[in-house]
């Protein structure tokens, strides 16, 4: 009795209620209909003291089998772990459930009991969208999010913001999205935006196919409209499919509020994240701020914290996180804002300053390099960018984007375009990122006449000052000479990085892919495998140990330089390659890469970039 009066102490207390009842009834010598206690599991009557203590336990058994049914179908909202609904006779049951596809992305920790049919539902669901679907059309609208802010951006007594904050616009960019999604951002938008700042939403559908975004969309948006009278609706539908940067344009030029935030529909805004955005546009028009996107699963719809950090690039234009500058870490303080040298793509700013300085690129396709594009020239016409960490939006990050399977097509279109604009005598190292001819390399980047007049118009400053002022971590590659394949002409093999991971390069076919590019620099090291973007990174150059080995090897290249290895080699287009310290060759022998004594092999790489500073070769 004790260890149950600890585990339910709710169920003991109406047992002493039922134990003093029939205290009385004996004491006064009777057994009544009216005392008796009926045991659900057993089916039996208790009338005796003795009973008693078995048909609780008996009884606290059936409550807790009960309470954890309860519990399994509350959880299966939030994890999907049980299933959604009560299965027919004819459906399997739980000991004869099985995964459909257990190489699915989806189901690798989600769905562990969702009968078949159910998981093809998913699973066709997850391959339309790139998301939970299934699961989000079954969690509520309204759903809490976990409080994933700085504890100082939580306590009104460090964090207070003014209370004549400009007004908000917030325009919602989607192209086939799920309604459900689109509902929970709509109404996550409503619920945690003050009244008195929210004063329009704009919802821009990129032309959609999905039937449920037109007439089913349309009854809920009225719904919204009924329910909040002071938040004006506004639907933009594109005829054709216009892209992101367009898309993103269109929905600035129906805003009317003080303030622009453009987000994407996938996404569920934080309690309290416009006003840390709103004040910081308040103190300076010319900031473009973003918030701090938490990650939501896209299997279990899990939200994920994530650290504030600086939104960055590589030379590929691919997004990416990295840390703030170290000026900002002095400060000791997580919840202030932190400068960033591009943005991710969902961001605020003043409506007025963003169409001065030409809103987004509406020459740029479908997906890719935008954001990147948006943050230098921000940067270098008058701007700023920074991330807010007191302002967060859960965003689900997509498995795949079904809308374009392979992004790389659109990115290196689009990542050309940036660079030819704005990138002045560094626009080659796009090239150089994608392994691109610097001339004739066949895409087509649009008309960008309008674009470089808007930069002359602006005045704004040259790329050369964004690597040095803005963003000195990203590598200015302008002491490269060479890149590409490389290829030993006598052999007809190239140089491949081998197997990963390892320390061995290997001769092979020529492919002139990834794992054979490579990179030779003024200073004599040449990489192999690809070219790090960063000055943080480091590069793995080819090396000669300087031992009696004969293999050469392909190691960090401060580790070898710390170890004594010869990192350095003269080479020149058509002739030997010569490791300047050991002076011995990489040569091929019987399809095997060595390094040895000079046989006079000739080496010839894909693309010359400075052929005329090449240091002599002996």
């Amino acid at each position: 009795m004790r260890a149950l009066w600890f585990k339910r102490p709710v169920l003991i207390l109406g047992a002493i209620v039922i134990l003093f009842y029939l205290g009385l009834i004996v004491k006064s010598g009777h057994e009544t209909a009216v005392g008796t206690v009926t045991d659900p599991d057993a089916g039996r009557i208790i009338k005796r003291f003795s009973d008693l203590e078995e048909g609780i336990n008996k009884l606290y058994n059936v409550m807790q089998d009960f309470g954890q049914k309860q519990d399994a179908m509350q959880k299966m909202l939030a994890d999907g772990k049980t299933r959604a609904r009560t299965p027919p006779e004819n459906k399997s049951t739980p000991d004869e459930k099985h995964k459909v596809f257990p190489d699915s992305a989806l189901f690798k920790k989600w769905g562990d009991n969702l009968s078949e049919d159910d998981q093809k539902e998913a699973q066709a669901l997850f391959e339309k969208y790139g998301y939970n679907v299934f699961l989000s059309d079954r969690l509520p609208l309204d759903r809490a999010l976990p409080e994933t802010r700085d504890s100082r951006c939580v306590n009104s007594v460090n964090k207070s913001y003014p209370k004549d904050l400009p007004s908000i616009g917030v325009v919602l960019i989607y192209l086939n999205e799920a309604l459900s999604v689109i509902k929970r951002a709509l109404r996550s938008i409503i619920d945690r935006t003050p009244k008195n700042l929210l004063k329009e939403i704009i919802m821009v559908d990129d032309n959609s196919s999905n039937e449920n975004l037109q007439g089913d969309l349309d009854l809920y948006v009225k719904s919204l409209e009924q329910e909040n009278p002071t938040i004006s609706f506004i639907r933009v539908r594109h005829s054709e499919q216009r892209g992101l940067s367009y898309a993103r344009a269109s929905g600035w030029r129906a805003a009317t509020a003080d303030v622009v935030a453009i987000l994407d529909a996938h996404i569920e805004v934080q309690v309290m994240w416009a006003e840390p955005l709103l004040t910081q546009i308040k103190a300076n028009r010319t900031v473009v701020v973003s918030p701090v996107f938490d990650r939501v699963n896209f299997d279990d719809l899990e939200v994920i914290n994530y650290v504030a950090s600086a939104q960055a690039f590589d030379w590929a234009l691919w997004c990416m996180y990295e840390s703030f500058m170290p000026e900002y870490y002095k400060l000791k303080d997580d919840s202030l804002p932190g400068k960033s040298p591009s943005v991710m793509g969902i961001f605020a700013a003043d409506r007025k300053f963003l169409g001065e300085i030409g809103v987004l690129d509406e020459g740029m396709k479908v997906y890719g390099g935008e954001n990147v594009e948006l943050g230098i020239r921000v940067w270098t016409c008058g701007g700023s960018v920074e991330v807010v960490p007191c302002s967060r939006i859960a965003h689900i990050e997509r498995s795949h984007k079904p809308y374009l399977p392979d992004l790389s097509i659109a990115m290196k279109r689009n990542a050309l375009r940036v660079a030819e604009i704005w990138m002045d005598e560094y626009k080659h190292n796009v090239n150089l990122a994608w392994n691109l001819p610097f001339e004739n390399h066949g895409i087509d980047i649009g008309n960008i006449t309008e674009r470089k007049h808007l930069r002359e118009r602006l005045n704004c400053k040259p790329f050369k000052w964004y690597l040095e002022n803005v963003y000195p971590k990203l590598d200015s590659w302008d002491n490269l000479l060479a890149y590409g394949g490389m290829k030993n002409l006598d052999a007809n093999m190239c140089l491949d990085q081998g197997p990963v991971p390892g320390h061995t390069p290997i001769a092979y076919n020529c492919y002139y892919y990834g794992p054979q590019f490579t990179y030779y620099r003024a200073n004599g090291e040449l990489y192999i495998g690809g070219i790090k973007s960063h000055k943080y990174n480091d590069n793995r150059c080819l090396t000669d140990t300087g031992s009696k080995e004969t293999e050469p090897g392909l190691f960090n290249c401060k580790e070898a330089m710390q170890k004594g290895m010869g990192i350095n080699w003269d080479f020149t287009q058509g002739k030997e390659l010569k490791n300047k310290q050991t002076k011995r060759c990489l040569e091929i022998t019987k399809g095997q890469l060595l390094i040895q004594e000079c046989s006079g092999q000739r080496w010839e790489i894909q693309h010359i970039i400075k052929a005329s500073v090449w240091p002599t070769g002996s």
